[in-house]
């Protein structure tokens, strides 16, 4: 699985070389981007995905995925996955350009995203945001994540998936 599609976005699972492409800011030959991506937050967010997959190799479907708007073709952020899943869990995190901010893009993605958690199994998806993000905060409530507590100046959301139904047993 590379790409996901949602209505009005593709979701496209980055490799190692546009990684490091989005990390120096140079866009490739076949690379369509907004005008203001990569953002510093896509900076930081695909360092991670790289230094995460030097150690552990490709981790796909639990990786780095670049949103791409369909209507015009062009990058406008990311979100992904932070690190493998662990006893049914996993964090995931985003970030939009500035330009594409306030039209329920990032919503629309952490809901793709939640659908490959939970097709692989998994029972609770994690993220944060701080308590001044009023925008991050309700991307998460509208995308199906519940306010879970705080650590320090972080406000903790999680989501908890349906487990996948149980194959019926013959007798």
């Amino acid at each position: 699985m590379t790409e996901l599609q949602t209505p009005r976005l593709c979701l496209h699972a980055i490799d190692t070389a546009e990684g490091e492409r989005i990390v120096g800011r140079r866009a490739g030959a076949g690379d369509a981007w907004a005008e203001d991506y990569p953002f510093d937050g896509d900076v930081i967010g695909v360092t991670a995905f790289l230094k995460a997959t030097a150690v552990h190799g490709d981790l796909r479907p639990f990786g780095h995925y670049r949103i791409t708007r369909t209507a015009d073709g062009k990058a406008i952020g990311g979100i992904g996955f932070k690190g493998r899943p662990d006893d049914g869990c996993v964090e995931v995190g985003y970030g939009l350009a500035p330009s594409a901010r306030g039209h329920g893009y990032a919503a629309e993605a952490l809901v793709a995203l939640l659908t490959v958690a939970a097709d692989h199994g998994l029972s609770r998806v994690v993220a944060d945001t701080t308590e001044d993000n009023i925008a991050s905060r309700r991307t998460l409530e509208r995308a199906g994540f519940h306010r879970a507590g705080t650590n320090g100046d972080l406000v903790l959301y999680e989501v908890l998936l349906d487990a996948p139904a149980l194959p019926a047993q013959t007798q």
